[in-house]
């Protein structure tokens, strides 16, 4: 079995073991599991059933990361897209402006549309297109975008509803303590360069927050699995075909196609993988797996899937490989049978990981060109607007045109692809309808 797995996934070649990889699966999947949760009660605004959802869920991000983890031999892992499944749930559905069979149908067109974009190699020119100083800011734009996740999730970072400004949390909320608690247990683990530091933490923590009644033990260890039967199948792609539904196609395209960079690049980065002009080599494999996930995915009953930015806790955790994400995708099976265990975890002990892992992305930055402001700025834009929007594909978009916007009062046309032109026209059209 040694052998089998080092041949597969060239473990010592990329400088892991076994033992790392395993560890890297399952810090990805229990930073990840929320979506288990989240998609259910999601859908269920669009009158889905949410045991079906649920088990489609898991089976969909189970199967496709497996699969990117063996044909890409990266530590990406996969699941329904948070941002786009609300947008179906509650833009569309719930709105009254089609079915959730019909909206289905929309994720399949959009997701062909991404399969065939693959596999002539648009995609991956694309994102060869975006300079290299937004590039290097992608990485950081993920890290603050999951940073806020963390921060927001523990609780140590409000909304004020009086002034509508962000502040902190109250320190008498045994969540705000517990999330501080955390982050003391992991940094303490990482200064000491403990192995799997941000799993143990989330272990830690969760324990922990059993006597502060946070922690809630479930009724069952094991539960068989409701039937997904109620929504397998159920496309109506031919309805969805109807021109007003365009817009709304367009929304999910690309606000998934440059939330899919941006993780590819941001993670891809934190682990050591891109090449000198900031790149991804073989990015087509994993946009590959992305399109036909999303394409599979819609037919099982779910939503957009996407590559998920959690996946940098994996990474973070010592992940290098596809084995990393085969072990992530093992474990979502497995919670055909053991999500109670699993889900008993709260999210404010996941929510101290997802700081630190934030945090720790924030390192490309230093690779940045702050001596030219027309490329500065642009790369700054790209992680201001990421982490206030609390979107990657808005600040991608953002920083893409404003780089053009730059170079063009610089008097730096020449410098500008031709192509990055002609990718400012959909960008401002998806700007439009937002």
């Amino acid at each position: 079995m040694r052998q089998l797995l080092e041949k597969l996934f060239h473990l010592k070649e990329l400088n892991t073991n076994i033992r790392t990889e395993l560890m890297a699966g399952l810090t990805t999947f229990i930073t990840m599991a929320y979506i288990i949760i989240v998609q259910p009660s999601l859908m269920t605004a669009a009158g889905m059933p949410a045991g079906a959802v649920m088990v489609s869920t898991i089976i969909v991000s189970g199967i496709f990361t497996i699969i990117m983890g063996v044909f890409t031999n990266r530590p990406f892992a996969l699941a329904p897209g948070m941002g786009g499944n609300a947008f179906f749930a509650y833009s569309i559905v719930a709105a009254g402006l089609a079915t959730w069979q019909t909206a289905l149908g929309m994720v399949l067109i959009s997701g062909v549309v991404f399969l065939i974009l693959t596999l002539l190699g648009i995609r991956d020119a694309i994102a060869e297109m975006i300079p290299k100083n937004i590039k290097l800011a992608i990485g950081a734009a993920v890290g603050i975008f999951i940073a806020a996740i963390g921060l927001t999730d523990s609780g140590l970072v409000v909304l004020n509803i009086d002034s509508e400004n962000l502040t902190l949390g109250s320190l008498h909320d045994k969540n705000v303590i517990l999330a501080l608690i955390g982050l003391i247990v992991i940094l303490g683990l990482m200064a000491r360069k403990v192995k799997g530091a941000v799993l143990y933490g989330i272990f830690i923590t969760t324990i922990i927050g059993i006597p502060l009644g946070i922690t809630q033990m479930p009724d069952s260890f094991f539960e068989l699995p409701p039937s997904p039967s109620d929504i397998v199948f159920q496309v109506d792609w031919m309805e969805a075909l109807k021109w007003s539904f365009f817009p709304l196609m367009f929304t999910f395209f690309v606000g998934d196609f440059f939330s899919t960079v941006g993780t590819l690049l941001g993670v891809g980065g934190k682990a050591g993988m891109l090449n000198k002009d900031g790149n991804l080599p073989d990015i087509k494999k994993p946009f590959l797996v992305d399109a036909v996930a999303s394409v599979g995915g819609s037919f099982m009953g779910v939503t957009t899937v996407t590559t998920y930015i959690e996946s940098a806790s994996g990474v973070e955790a010592g992940g290098r490989s596809g084995l990393t994400s085969v072990s992530t995708g093992f474990i979502f099976l497995l919670c055909l049978l053991l999500t109670p265990i699993l889900l008993m975890i709260p999210s404010v002990a996941i929510a101290p990981a997802l700081i630190i892992v934030g945090i720790s992305m924030l390192s490309g930055l230093k690779n940045i060109e702050f001596d030219e402001v027309d490329e500065s700025m642009p790369a700054f834009i790209t992680v201001i607007v990421t982490g206030f929007s609390f979107s990657i594909a808005n600040g991608i978009v953002f920083g893409v045109l404003s780089y053009v916007a730059a170079k063009l009062f610089a008097g730096k046309i020449k410098e500008v692809p031709i192509g990055l032109f002609i990718l400012c026209v959909p960008l401002i059209y998806y700007l439009w309808l937002k």
